[in-house]
Parts: C-alpha cells; structure tokens; sequence
C-alpha cells in the first residue's frame, strides 16, 4: 500500500492508491501524503483541522483579492503600514499553499511518534494491521489524542484497541508486562486512560495465581526457555531438579520475571507497592526484585562479574545506589524459603558499602540476612574491610552485627525446631560457620585480640557440639 522514500527534510510517506494525495500530516520526522477524506471519515480532530486550515486559507485568497492597491500608495503611515504588513503575510502563506499544492497540517508531541500515526493511516484506508501488547498502548493513545470515537465513526480505532487489549493484553501476564513497559514512552496519557492501572492489575493477579501454595508453580504462560542460568533457576523453589521434570512451568516463570527487568524503576516500584498491597507471596516478590537487581547492578555476584558491554548503557553511581535503595527497602521482612537469596543479600550488602548506600540500607540487609544465616557460607561471610579506619583484611565488626541479629531471631521465633539434647541445627551450623570465618581471619596481623575473643565468645555453648573448630582458630591466632 504504501513506500517510503527519502527527503531534504527527513522521510516521507506516500500512499500508492493511484490518485495524488491532497493533504500533508507531519509527525516528528516522517511527512505523510494522505488524502484528506479517508482521514476526515475518522478523526474528529483531523476533520477540525483540515477544516479549519481550509478556511483561512479561503479568507486569505478571499482577503487579498479585495485589498486595494490605491491605499498601500495613499496612506503609507499609521494603518497603512498594517495593512502592508497583513498583506505580506497573507502572501507568503499564499506562495507555501502554491508550493505545496494542498494543506500541511504538523502534529506536535503526537503521542507514539511517527510509527503510530503510521498504523493510524493504515487503519483510515483500512488496511489490515497486525496489533501486539507493544504497539496497541501507543495506538490507543494515538487514537485518543484524534478523537477517533465510536460516536464519530462506527467500529473507530478507540474501540479496536479497547478491545484488543482486553482480550489479548490483560488476560495474558506477559503480555500485560509488554504493555506496562510500552505504557512508559506514551505517559502520562496512558495513564489518565487508565492502561497503565489495568496493566499494573492484570500482572498483579496473574502473578497471585503463580503462588506456589496455590495453584503451583508457575502458571503456563506460553513461550521458551530463553538464557536461564543455573543461578537464576535457583530462585524458584525445587531448583534445577525441579525444571528437568517441568521445564516449561519453571521457565515461564523465570520469563515473566525477565520480562519485569524490562521496567523503568518508577513503573517496577509501583508494581512492587502494587504486589505487596495485594499480599502476594513474599517468595514472588522478593524473586522479582533479585532478578531486577542482577539485571541493572553489576558485580552483585562474584560469579557473575562480566565488564560492561560497549553497546550496554552506562549506569551511573547515583542511579544503582537509588535502585539498590528502593530493592533493599521493598524486600519482604520475613525469612525468604529460597536457600540462594543469602549470597545474594550478602552481594546487595558489599555493593551497598561501596556505593556508600544510606545506613538503614545496610542495616535492613543485615537483619536479612541475619534471619537466615544458616544459610550463609564461609566465602559470604569473606567481606572485605572498605573503610579506611578498619585495619584487618576482612570486616570482622559486620559479621559480629550479622550474628547478633541472627541470636536476636533465633530468641524470638517459636519455630525453631530442637533437637532431643536441646540443640537448634540452624544455631549448630551457624557455629560451625563462625568458627571457620575465625580460622580465616586468625592470621590476619591487624586482627586485635579482643576482637577476636568477642566473636568467639558470642556464641552460645549450644552451638558447638564439639570445640575442635575454635581450638584450630585460637592455635593459628597465637602461632602469628
């Protein structure tokens, strides 16, 4: 139906129905050359428009025929230079409708840019267009912004986005994602036409139904397996074993929480506000904001430690210490049932130290990952001294603060199971732990001693079946 050629003034697009257009649309870069009926039949606006550059330019033919020339010669003072005046203006827009040959009407901030107005064009010809969660939110705003009601014309383009997004969009969580994220290059428009609310609502819901104490785990949300690593496989509970006998549940799953990392933060933060308000499980949630985390903050991971592509955009300090702050603040407060999320708050934790994060931000980590310490492995705990005013090699006071909170909810749970001698597994290991960090950094030459009797001492007598681990620590301390 329609090509595209080149111009002095960007690009032009012409519609080869074999009569000459008689009307230009300018959007941004691209000029259209339309016919005004097909365009008129349709958009209130464009009708208005049209109509309106018609008329002036009627007045102005109709002006300039009944000026006298006598008067320009007569009366060269006060009015007289006016009427000179408006007749020079009058002529040049004369001389552009000459040139151009029909009116050219130019659509400032057309909401979806050129691309959109380009299907609003197919659409006015009816020709058949292929819609998709992306390209019908910048459509509908489109419509929108011309007035393209049912009201005006039957079966308009307002209508044929409405419903498409209802059945294709909003019925599908990944599709709903894909319409969020199109959402943010046509705002605040979406939003007062309430696409970005009911897009919010649809990944809301959908996400609920992939509550694994539900309805299982994840919904089938169509789609392939993508690049998923064994990492990430690791944040849907049952792992890796689980995905060899369901791949495609675990992977839709691993897919829509791609899709989030698609977000702007603002849009992924209301999301987040959206899912807690709506008491989806902390699992859901905490997955979707590791999986946001590891994609915009590099070096979280000490396996994942990639530089920067050149074709990666640049991410400066200010905005990952703002994303690291709202992942931090949003992350649910209870013990998280997904064993790998302590590696990952402890690279959230060394990421917050260096990017100099605010101290509640930290202070929130380390209560985290003091709920769960058990979980914690000696290399975690292998944080290294960022400040200047801490002489020994590893950050000894902050796995001391991390134990003391992991005491703190040891005493106050009622959950923690006993064993017949009265000894708690999770306090076992966590000893177990603690006297191998004091092995690691026993032959530090920094290391005060007083410190290192602190640490050691902290620990309860029930979380060390046997001492053999302290006494290893103490005979490498006294031999430096």
């Amino acid at each position: 139906m329609a090509s595209e050629k080149s111009t002095s003034k960007g690009q032009a697009w012409f519609c080869t129905t074999g009569l000459p257009s008689d009307i230009e649309i300018e959007v941004d870069d691209m000029t259209f050359h339309l016919h005004k009926f097909p365009l008129m039949s349709k958009s209130r606006k464009l009708h208005r428009l049209i109509t309106e550059q018609e008329t002036r330019s009627s007045s102005s033919m109709a002006l300039i025929t009944v000026i006298d020339p006598k008067v320009e010669e007569t009366d060269k003072k006060g009015k007289g230079h006016e009427i000179e005046d408006d007749k020079e203006e009058e002529e040049v827009e004369e001389q552009e409708i000459e040139e151009n040959g029909y009116p050219h009407i130019k659509l400032e901030d057309f909401p979806g840019s050129s691309e959109s107005f380009e299907m609003v064009a197919k659409f006015c010809y009816g020709v058949k267009m292929d819609l998709s969660a992306s390209t019908v939110v910048p459509l509908r705003c489109a419509a929108e912004h011309l007035e393209m009601t049912e009201e005006y014309s039957p079966d308009n383009l307002i209508s044929k986005t409405e419903r498409f997004l209802s059945h294709s969009v909003y019925k599908s969580l990944r599709e709903s994602i894909k319409a969020l994220k199109a959402c943010e290059s046509v705002s605040p428009l979406a939003g007062s036409l309430g696409i970005t609310e009911q897009c919010i609502d649809s990944i809301v819901s959908r996400a609920s139904s992939a509550d694994p104490s539900l309805f299982g785990w994840p919904v089938n949300d169509g789609g392939g397996r993508g690049n998923i690593s064994a990492t990430d496989l690791q944040l849907i509970p049952g792992g890796a074993a689980k995905s060899r006998k369901k791949p495609s549940r675990d992977s839709n799953m691993e897919l829509w929480f791609e899709d989030l990392t698609q977000l702007s933060l603002p849009i992924f933060k209301t999301v987040i506000l959206s899912m807690r308000s709506g008491d989806l499980s902390s699992d859901i949630i905490e997955s979707c904001l590791i999986c946001y985390a590891k994609k915009h903050i590099p070096g979280i991971l000490r396996s994942n430690r990639k530089p920067p592509s050149s074709s990666s955009t640049a991410v400066s300090e200010n905005e990952q210490r703002e994303l690291l702050e709202t992942i931090t603040s949003n992350l649910p407060l209870d013990k998280s049932s997904i064993s790998s999320t302590t590696r990952f708050l402890f690279g959230l934790l060394r990421t917050a130290t260096i990017l100099n994060a605010a101290e509640t931000c930290r202070d929130l980590l380390e209560r985290k990952i003091g709920s769960q310490l058990e979980r914690a492995t000696l290399d975690d705990l292998l944080v290294p001294s960022y400040s200047y005013l801490n002489e020994t090699l590893y950050d000894v006071d902050l796995v001391e603060r991390i134990l003391g909170h992991f005491l703190d909810t040891l005493e106050q749970s009622n959950t923690a199971i006993v064993e017949v001698d009265g000894k708690s597994p999770s306090l076992m290991l966590v000893g177990k732990l603690i006297d191998g960090f004091l092995a690691e950094i026993a032959s530090d030459a920094n290391l005060k001693s007083d410190k290192f009797y602190n640490l050691a001492i902290s620990l309860p007598d029930q979380a060390r079946l046997y001492d053999d681990g302290l006494y290893r620590a103490v005979d490498v301390y006294l031999k430096v």
